[in-house]
This record gives structure tokens, C-alpha cells and sequence, in this order.
């Protein structure tokens, strides 16, 4: 029986990643480098120490990943404020369904507590979920699975009492190393073929989570 439903954030719950998709991209040709559209979708919901090693991979130790990172946050500040924060489609009446089920609702996101608080609220879903964790108060961020692993802690559950739904590669793995049946909800990216084998469910938008529940 499901009792929960573990939720990524940016690009799950909130239609969110596509604003880090334009800024990511900005600020590292500000400071001299060129990502490209591959190198982006690798990078989604891409935690320390992890995204560090990532760049320095591709740009070598003259990046300077808190500087970058500073000015995309500048970036990003100024493109919400323009465009402001909305719920992925589905989003909200997905959380209505599971409520009235008496199903449980968490947030396992990469973003710091702060910023998330903050979007919920612009969003109107500040007070939607059950548990909020983030992997800034983890040792590391996704793909490594503690994200997720402290949501089952804080939900009391195991984790075949739960399913996560996660929009990216770094989520899923994360996801799927915590022990969690993992739905796939596309935003940037339609298909994620080094994970397909990871993926339990595929579904357009996340009211049809329900369908998946009702499946188990």
C-alpha cells in the first residue's frame, strides 16, 4: 500500500527548469564558457559535490563554480521576479487526489530550504506538503540517494511504501538508489534512455499519478 508520494521539486512540481536551462548557459558564457544544450541536460538537479567535479571535468580548474553559480542565481532572481513561479501542469490537482486519499506529501529537491519555502509560496503550495527536505542539509546532493533516504526517515516509511516522481536522470538514480519505484514525469527531455531501466512509470502529467498508485 502506498502511503506517500516523495516529489522533485524544479521541473516536477514547479515549471521551474526551464528558467535554470536559460540562466545556466548565461552566466557561464558571462565568465568566458560555452555550454551546450547536451552539457545542460546533464546538469539537472545536478548536487555538490557532484556538479563541482562536472565542470571542472568539462572547463578544467580555472571555473570557478561559486562565482558561476552566484551570478546564475542573479540571473535567475531577475527571471522570476519577470516571469514569477508556477505548478507544473497536473501538479495541483495531483495534490488534491492524494490528500483526499490521506496520502502523504513530500518534497525531495536539490534546492537549499530557503529558495524552496520561497517558490512553494509564489506557487500557492506552501502549505501542500507533509515533509520538505532538501539535499543542502545532506552530505550529497543527487544522484547520491540521501536526499531521499532522509524523506523516508522524516516520513517514518519504507521505501516500498512510497514512489518518487522525478523528472531528470540525477533525480531517478537518486530515487532508485534510495529503494524507491521511480515515475517519470518529462519535462526537459522527453526520454532519459540511461535510466529507462530505472523508471517504473511513465506519465504526461502528475494527476496521472494517481493511475500509478491505483496500479499498485
Amino acid at each position: 500500500m502506498i502511503k506517500a508520494v516523495i516529489f522533485d521539486l524544479d521541473g516536477t512540481i514547479l515549471d521551474t527548469e526551464k528558467y535554470y536551462r536559460i540562466c545556466w548557459p548565461k552566466a557561464c558564457a558571462h565568465f568566458g564558457f560555452h555550454v551546450t544544450e547536451e552539457m545542460y541536460l546533464q546538469m539537472r538537479s545536478l548536487g555538490r559535490p557532484f556538479a563541482i567535479e562536472k565542470f571542472n571535468e568539462w572547463f578544467g580548474d580555472s571555473f570557478d563554480y561559486n562565482k558561476v553559480r552566484q551570478y546564475r542565481k542573479e540571473l535567475y532572481s531577475e527571471l522570476v521576479k519577470k516571469e514569477g513561479i508556477h505548478p507544473k501542469k497536473g501538479a495541483v490537482r495531483a495534490l488534491e487526489m492524494l490528500r483526499e486519499r490521506n496520502i502523504l506529501r513530500a518534497i525531495a529537491t536539490a534546492t537549499d530550504m530557503e529558495r524552496t519555502t520561497e517558490y512553494l509560496k509564489m506557487a500557492g503550495l506552501e502549505n501542500e506538503f507533509d515533509k520538505i527536505c532538501s539535499a543542502a542539509d545532506c552530505r550529497f546532493g543527487k544522484p547520491a540517494p540521501d536526499v531521499y533516504l532522509n524523506a523516508l526517515k522524516e516520513l517514518g516509511l519504507t521505501a516500498d511504501e512510497c514512489i518518487a516522481a522525478e523528472d531528470a536522470p540525477n533525480g531517478i538514480i537518486s530515487a532508485s538508489d534510495a529503494g524507491l519505484r521511480v515515475v517519470f514525469v518529462p519535462d526537459q527531455s522527453e526520454n532519459e534512455p540511461e535510466v529507462e531501466d530505472r523508471i517504473f512509470a511513465k506519465i504526461g502529467s502528475l494527476d496521472e499519478i494517481i493511475n500509478v498508485i491505483d496500479s499498485l
